[in-house]
């Protein structure tokens, strides 16, 4: 096989592998903007919470997307604006106002937090729920 065969072979291989990765954030972009928040996610995140609490933790990430899913690319979230809430779509609302409803009330905190910076932009944001005694 000669070095031009090879190279195209690898190109081929590279291409297929990023329309793969391309058709996997497609398909989880339409999920999280256009279904609800399943019983299985919401019992994954409870086990999350569970079992940080079991190992000593005060806090634990509960849920994380692209910040491109977010109505300022993840902007208000990284300059740590008030009004952040307000930037969510799709699931990470459901869970925001589910937070807001039912986890609030019991003392509970969440923060949303620019989690990785690929190429020096905002990449994912995650969703942290905590449950440490409030800072005097």
């Amino acid at each position: 096989m000669s070095i031009l065969s090879r190279e195209m072979e690898k190109m081929d291989e590279q291409q297929k592998a990023k329309e793969e990765q391309e058709k996997k954030l497609k398909d989880f972009t339409y999920s999280f903007l256009n279904q609800h928040v399943s019983d299985d996610e919401l019992a994954a995140i409870q086990k999350l919470v569970m079992n940080a609490a079991k190992n000593g933790a005060f806090e634990a990430l509960v849920y994380s997307f692209p910040s491109d899913l977010c109505t300022d690319s993840g902007r208000a979230i990284n300059s740590r604006m008030d009004h952040w809430p307000e930037t969510l779509q799709g699931k990470a609302k459901e869970l925001f106002d589910r937070y807001i409803t039912n986890v609030k009330p019991q003392g509970f905190r969440l923060k949303a937090t620019i989690i990785n910076f690929p190429n020096g932009m905002p990449g994912d944001v995650g969703l942290f729920l905590s449950w440490a005694p409030e800072q005097v």
